[in-house]
């Protein structure tokens, strides 16, 4: 264990801080998780963790034993340290350091019949973080961002998605590689489009499927549009014609589940 940490000017905590704008986190290929059941599923997803900041001031020793265990690991700071490094409100009094992970197309392991969810230059944190959470409760095969704006690292994804960034497949690519993918594997593009659009109800997601959200801005491009086996649409019945991407995401993902019985992907 390491001596405790009293000054919010020591490198340690300098270096951590430093983590929290996506320069650096790609530079260093580091990331900063926050809480404990947060820090078990990045342990339990096979991601590397280094240091273990805790304050004991704030720690459940009992709810965090078995994190508390890895000694070696371990640097305590004072109330006023962890105040300034931790970025929620309620991390339970530690957080921790991990490594990133590559996150690649080929790298998917699909099941027989797969589902994915693909977002096309998502952009806010939060948006990606509950998709994340909504891959999770559906039991999706993966979830792909292509020409991302915002990296899988950023805590606020990692906050919204209550740590299911580490809990499901993701992979980052081009639109135009992600297209070939899909193909290559005769997996079936449904992409959620305003124009000359199928209710997305009556499409048949029971085959090997991947269903392609936009922005709220934008929607999404030609390239996806013109690739798309069929697009489909949320009926809306008030005055605006669009939802927000993660609300959306989780209407039709829910209903292409609900349409292959809710059950969980044969590997």
């Amino acid at each position: 264990m390491h001596f405790k940490i009293t000054s919010t000017q020591n490198p340690k905590i300098k270096s951590l801080l430093a983590l929290e704008k996506p320069r650096e986190r790609r530079k260093q290929q580091l990331f900063v998780v926050e809480g404990a059941k947060e820090v078990r599923l990045a342990i339990d997803a096979g991601y590397k963790i280094g240091n273990i900041f805790y304050c004991d001031e704030i720690i459940n020793p009992k709810e965090s034993a078995d994190l508390l265990s890895q000694e070696r690991l371990l640097v305590p700071v004072s109330k006023e340290v962890f105040d300034k490094i931790a970025i929620r409100e309620s991390t339970g009094g530690i957080l921790a350091v991990a490594e990133q992970k590559t996150h690649r197309l080929q790298d998917i392991e699909l099941s027989k019949n797969p589902l994915i969810l693909i977002l096309e230059a998502v952009e806010k944190p939060g948006n990606l973080g509950a998709i994340l959470r909504t891959a999770d409760a559906a039991g999706i095969d993966a979830v792909i961002i292509c020409d991302p704006h915002t990296d899988f690292y950023n805590p606020n994804v990692i906050r919204s998605s209550v740590g299911c960034v580490f809990t499901k497949q993701i992979a980052s690519a081009t639109s135009k590689e992600t297209i070939a993918w899909l193909q290559s594997h005769n997996i079936k593009i449904f992409c959620t489009y305003l124009k000359a659009s199928s209710p997305y109800h009556q499409v048949d997601f029971t085959q090997p499927a991947a269903i392609v959200m936009g922005t709220e801005a934008t929607g999404l491009s030609d390239l996806w549009v013109n690739s798309s086996t069929e697009n489909i649409i949320i009926p809306m019945q008030g005055q605006i014609d669009s939802m927000n991407v993660s609300n959306a995401a989780a209407v039709v993902v829910f209903e292409a589940m609900r349409q292959r019985g809710f059950r969980k992907p044969a590997p």
